[in-house]
């Protein structure tokens, strides 16, 4: 083997695990945020979490990635530990998909169709309509699944430059002799668990085993034991994960190692026992890139068929590595860093936990505004409690949102974050006015203040009008509903105008000495936060539309909406009539 054969292995290593990588990418951002719809509402049916597993493994490519977003989910709170048990078994089996992939290129045979199925023959196809996807279309969505064809392509001729490079190491003694070594189970399931370890991806190790394979120098004896070593060194990336997580975390990173640790115990177990009846002369036999598939795929389906009843064990003996303790558990986190490594499933509970924080704000306020009429001190503290709520969540969202920005995103997930960044201020002061209701509330409990009928009648309609529209805004938000958030404006117009009239009542009742000064002074705290809280709602809703239009100017977008009066009109007399005023 010459040097030159030495930098052509590394080149095609770096092709393997870079095309690995920009296929696994891809697919994540593919998927979107469905994988964390899809992994976090489960129930508590094993088989159903085994399937669920099995399908966004098969998906995205990496075993990894899912068992990461697994203890990342748990550690926040949105998955139990028993869920994660099944969805950890079925990324075992998902994973499997890589190396059938890997396998075509060890399809031999003379016909059209045969030559076809080998990598060498379809893949430049698939990198010539990749490359044109990634370069010429302006959908996101074509551009990603440009990107998946083009990490095939790379990650297959990385595949074909391994093997080339490696052909020499076949007329070798000592290459021959090395793998007669690792055909000790001990110093197989080492070797793989090691090179696995290295590089954190049992789909990676076990397609440089199988461009191994393509030498003619490595036999089944050899490559069972590696690849039992693969499972197991593929839990590394777990167990790195779940450090300085929450117990239930740790509890899910240790169910996988102990899947794979007692998976491997008893396979390798059963083979030498019978092997030791039997004397299977496969074992001396070269074992070829389908065969590794083969092993792969049969070793993971027999483990989880053995243990999956017995998923509540694994739960057990994960409680009993990581027990309860005397020490308080740390309270979970909103959000979990360990998701960043998958952006597209960071980006969509970024959105969920914004939501979670509007829905605060919006209870908050609701609750505020009961306090006018009705003093109740269990509500009051209440309303505080959900505000600090809000402020811990802006404070959280802010600082993950900015690292989220840093990352690549595909550009309906650039667009989410960027609504959420400009949106996190304009919720958070809704709260904030939750405050300044509970204040005026405050005061008239302590003034003993009683509005005069007309003065609760103009109240009253204001706080319609402001409930509709708050309502309306965090619907429009949670839905990502563009449509309901161009409905937001007009009704802010029209709040506008029914707080001029209330004002000019409330002068003229005051003109009149139907209306003290005190109960004028709150009356108009009260006009100035409702109005204040009309206005963040059309905020938050401009950000939406002008973020789906790739642009953020509000007095652009104003200017443009009013601009449309034949629409923005009707929609106004829409809102004029629900609330009984006279239409212009």
């Amino acid at each position: 083997m010459s040097i030159f054969n030495l930098f052509t292995l590394m080149g095609g290593l770096a092709l393997f695990l870079y095309g690995m990588n920009l296929m696994g990418e891809s697919l994540e951002q593919q998927a979107g945020g469905k994988l964390q719809v899809i992994l976090s509402k489960l129930s508590d049916n094993p088989l159903k979490g085994f399937l669920l597993g099995l399908g966004v493994t098969a998906v995205i490519q990496s075993s990894s990635a899912t068992t990461v977003m697994v203890v990342g989910f748990v550690n926040s709170g949105i998955m139990q530990l028993h869920q994660a048990v099944g969805i950890i078994m079925g990324s075992n089996v998902g994973t499997t998909v890589t190396s059938w992939l890997l396998s075509l290129t060890g399809i031999q045979g003379d016909s059209f169709w045969v030559k076809m199925l080998k990598p060498s023959s379809f893949g430049p196809i698939l990198a010539f309509v990749g490359i044109v996807l990634s370069m010429f279309c302006k959908s996101s969505k074509k551009k990603g699944v440009g990107n998946i064809l083009l990490g095939f392509f790379i990650l297959m001729t990385g595949m074909e430059f391994m093997s080339s490079s490696m052909k020499p190491l076949a007329d070798m003694p000592w290459f021959s002799s090395l793998f007669l070594h690792f055909s000790n189970p001990i110093l197989g399931v080492l070797a793989g668990a090691g090179l696995t370890a290295i590089i954190q991806s049992s789909s990676d190790s076990v397609g440089i085993l199988q461009a191994l394979a393509l030498t003619g120098s490595v036999t089944y004896g050899s490559a069972i034991p590696i690849i039992m070593g693969q499972n197991i060194g593929t839990c590394v990336t777990a167990m790195i994960s779940s450090v300085g997580a929450s117990k239930n975390a740790k509890r899910a990173a240790f169910v996988h190692l102990y899947f794979n640790v007692i998976g491997v115990t008893l396979f390798l177990t059963a083979f030498y026992a019978l092997n030791a009846l039997l004397h299977f002369e496969i074992i001396h036999d070269t074992v070829s890139v389908m065969g590794i598939a083969v092993i792969h795929s049969t070793f993971n389906v027999i483990t989880t068929l053995v243990l999956l009843p017995f998923n509540r064990v694994l739960e057990k003996l994960a409680i009993l590595t990581v027990p309860d303790g005397t020490s308080k558990d740390a309270a979970a986190p909103l959000l979990d860093k360990r998701l960043l490594g998958t952006p597209a499933v960071a980006t969509s509970r970024a959105h969920q936990c914004t939501v979670d924080m509007a829905q605060l704000a919006q209870s908050g306020l609701l609750k505020a505004m009961s306090l006018v009429h009705v003093w109740n001190d269990q509500v009051s503290d209440e309303v505080v409690e959900r505000e600090d709520q809000v402020d811990h969540y802006e404070d959280a969202l802010g600082t993950y949102l900015v690292q989220l920005s840093g990352l690549p995103l595909t550009v309906d997930d650039n667009r989410t974050v960027n609504t959420l960044l400009y949106s996190l201020s304009d919720l958070e002061r809704i709260s904030d006015h939750s405050l300044n209701l509970r204040k005026s509330a405050l005061e008239v409990r302590d003034k003993q203040v009683v509005f005069s009928h007309q003065a609760l009648e103009d109240l009253n309609l204001v706080e319609w009008a402001v409930q509709d529209i708050v309502n309306l805004t965090v619907q429009a938000f949670a839905n990502q509903d563009n449509a309901a958030a161009r409905q937001v404006e007009p009704l802010e117009q029209v709040i506008d105008e029914i707080v001029h009239q209330v004002r000019s009542r409330h002068v003229e009742r005051l003109q009149n000495g139907q209306c003290s000064i005190t109960n004028g002074f709150i009356l108009a705290d009260l006009l100035t936060c409702y109005e204040r809280v009309a206005d963040h709602c059309s905020n938050v809703a401009v950000a939406m539309i002008e973020v789906a239009h790739d642009s953020f100017d509000t007095h652009e977008y104003l200017q443009g909406v009013k601009a449309d009066r034949e629409g923005f009109d009707r929609m106004m007399d829409q809102y004029r009539k629900r609330y009984g005023l006279a239409q212009a």
